[in-house]
């Protein structure tokens, strides 16, 4: 259960505490932020609403632990590493019985991502060493006009504090994926969770208090973005922000400075859908790639652009698995659970209205009771409807017919979001071409968006983010080059 046995400390009376200096602690605010559980609409936990001047002594703690953190062999930082990642691993059922009380993820979702946050951690630590523990040899008569008289010796080093947001969707596997490169590089990490999944998020970082980490290098602060987010995102004393969400990331990227960001901020996932395509394959991808998790995915399908011509057999075939799909509450394992808030759902009922308003054609009938919304797929959506621009994060799925593989990939390219694409042919030879004209991080052939397996590169183009997640690239991110030039008084040749 949440916050028994091992988890004990970490709650006093019916409040969170945050995490700092190794120890579990109560916010000198004396105040609290609620954690509303979607399916029931009652306040499920609470956390600390800590200050901003709490957070001033998180980031003083986190660079005098960095530092000695960097001293730290390779080899250490990684067996540290593998003993949280098992240690996460051996308590997935309480950290998942919060995922589904915060944020309504299906119960056997919920403990994948805890199994697979753990094992990303480990290959965290395992590429970590092998990246790290390389460095460069140059040498200078490489170069037009140079003797050999300059050893260059190139390595990685730490960037310093990592300041970590993950989004409520993925509140424990975002989190890993942004601390376990961060550590393992040699840099402290500061987490500041989402309300919804905060509590996932510090029984996920007790798992690396009882691994032995030293303390004050990982640090895990709660409260309200309004009071603490500018204030952690404008630190002087962050030296690198790796945020994973919406439209707030741009407002951090105007304010940061001289920081280096890592950003995902959404997408509007196009499928288009070719005339010789496997229909049953698309039809089987739109409803995992568009309901799965009830379409709260930064890659769900968030428009199918299908060729006239199978534009009906498609419907056809997919409104036929919308009726199998389960609706209900996440502990029954149900396909389609509450979306996260009732703004949340206000903001999808918006877009469905706007649609049915403008002539879009629903292919079941909408319903709604609280924050759970019926899947629904859209048929005939015009480029004059909302939905056909905006995100949902809902189960609701539109349907644009096309005339031409031009139509779709302009439709495409024209969304301020490029995050990934999906293209379905038998056709190899297009499937590649429609791939290098989208306007998009990532494009995936015969198969629905999707982030992982996380180890894959993973990025946005325009709105949808800046630089690239994946572990290699999350490692190389959070360090910088450091080069040391050892100038000789006479060229050297090797053997000369």
């Amino acid at each position: 259960m949440a916050g028994t046995g091992v988890f004990e400390e970490i709650i006093e009376g019916q409040v969170f505490k945050y995490y700092t200096d190794g120890e579990w602690k109560k916010s000198a605010s004396g105040k609290s932020v609620a954690i509303i559980n979607p399916t029931t609409r009652t306040t499920q936990y609470k956390v600390q609403a800590c200050t901003q001047e709490e957070v001033n002594k998180v980031i003083d703690s986190s660079k005098i632990a960095q530092k000695q953190w960097a001293k730290t062999p390779l080899w250490k930082r990684a067996e540290l590493l593998h003993k949280a990642a098992a240690i996460l691993k051996e308590h997935k059922a309480p950290i998942a019985e919060c995922l589904v009380k915060e944020i309504a993820k299906p119960a056997k979702d919920s403990v994948t991502e805890v199994v697979r946050s753990g094992d990303l951690i480990s290959y965290c630590a395992e590429e970590g060493v092998r990246i790290l523990g390389e460095g460069k040899f140059l040498v200078s008569d490489s170069f037009p006009g140079n003797e050999r008289t300059k050893y260059c010796l190139t390595s990685k080093i730490p960037l310093g504090v990592v300041l970590a947001i993950p989004p409520f969707n993925y509140p424990v596997n975002l989190a890993v994926s942004k601390i376990g490169p961060a550590l393992i590089a040699g840099n402290s990490l500061v987490l500041k969770p989402p309300t919804q999944g905060a509590v996932a998020c510090l029984h996920m970082v007790q798992c690396f208090h009882l691994a032995g980490f030293p303390k004050g290098l990982i640090s895990c602060v709660t409260g309200k973005g309004s009071e603490i987010g500018d204030f952690l995102t404008m630190h002087p004393g962050v030296n690198c922000i790796s945020f994973t969400g919406g439209d707030t990331g741009i407002a951090i990227s105007k304010k940061a400075g001289m920081v280096p960001l890592q950003m995902e901020l959404g997408g509007k996932d196009a499928c288009i859908v070719l005339e010789d395509a496997d229909l049953d394959l698309v039809a089987a991808n739109i409803i995992k790639g568009g309901f799965s998790y009830s379409g709260q995915r930064c890659t769900a399908v968030k428009v199918v652009l299908v060729m006239e011509s199978v534009a009906d057999l498609l419907v056809e075939k997919v409104n036929a698995k919308v009726a199998k799909l389960k609706v209900g509450p996440p502990e029954e394992d149900c396909d389609i659970t509450p979306v996260v808030s009732e703004s949340s759902a206000n903001f999808i009922e918006g877009l469905a209205k706007d649609a049915k308003t403008k002539g879009a054609t629903f292919c079941q009938e909408y319903k709604r009771d609280g924050n759970l919304i019926w899947p629904l797929l859209i048929d005939n959506v015009r480029p004059d409807m909302r939905i056909a621009w905006e995100e949902p994060f809902g189960p609701i799925v539109p349907v644009i017919r096309i005339n031409s593989i031009e139509e779709g990939i302009h439709h495409c390219n024209a969304s301020n979001f490029g995050l990934q694409g999906c293209v379905f042919t038998k056709d190899i030879n297009k499937a590649i071409l429609i791939s290098d004209a989208m306007e998009t991080g990532t494009v995936q052939i015969n198969s629905a968006p999707a982030r992982g397996p996380d180890h894959f590169p993973f990025q946005g183009l325009k709105d949808s983010g800046i630089g690239s997640q994946g572990i290699t690239n999350s490692i190389n991110m959070m360090t910088k080059i450091k080069s040391t030039v050892i100038n000789l008084p006479t060229p050297s040749y090797t053997m000369g």
